[in-house]
């Protein structure tokens, strides 16, 4: 399922509110810590296409670390970010960080970035999840492990994608071109 307000193409703005009010106004405002211990800030991926991925090691869907490593060897270099979240909130990531990546890098080659484990929903949520429901008009907390939301290289555009569309799916494949295809643009 894609949420969308306002757009046929599904981009939505940030609502004023909360996010702005801190001065958070894009996904660039925002840090992690990398699931090493090291700062992760978002403003490095500034004029990037930022995917971001709640994982979980013990769900149906992990197979789609998988796509995901390979949406991230395809479109690395032509400004796709994605960054996989670790989260317990369904109750199937129980482990700690060393064993996730162990887990990730073994099982799947995974080599894009990971953050250390967060609540991705509710009160507890992560302040990006809590930006991005905000820029989604309540609509934007994960429903399950590897929702995705992918966020064009402005920082502010946000598309979210349920965890039945597969990193390999016809539709998630589009709005990441469409979305390279603005930053590209932007940049010449």
């Amino acid at each position: 399922m894609v949420h969308a307000v306002g757009l046929s193409i599904g981009l939505l703005m940030p609502a004023t509110g909360g996010a702005e009010a801190e001065g958070q106004r894009r996904v660039h405002d925002f840090s992690f810590t990398a699931i090493d211990g090291s700062k992760m800030p978002l403003s490095a991926y500034a004029g990037k296409v930022v995917m971001l991925v709640n994982t979980a090691s013990f769900c149906g869907y992990t197979r789609q670390y998988a796509g995901l490593q390979a949406l991230w060897e395809s479109y690395e270099a032509k400004g796709l970010i994605v960054i996989g979240v670790p989260s317990n909130d369904f109750n199937q990531e129980p482990d700690g960080e060393a064993k996730i990546a162990d887990f990730c890098q073994g099982a799947f080659g995974v080599t894009f970035p990971l953050t250390e484990k967060v609540s991705v929903k509710g009160s507890a949520a992560h302040p990006v999840y809590k930006w991005i429901d905000n820029v989604l008009n309540g609509n934007g907390a994960p429903g399950w492990n590897f929702h995705k939301f992918l966020i064009g290289a402005d920082g502010v555009s946000v598309q979210s994608f349920g965890t039945q569309v597969t990193p390999e799916s016809p539709e998630l494949t589009a709005a990441n071109a469409r979305e390279l295809q603005k930053s590209s643009g932007s940049r010449s």
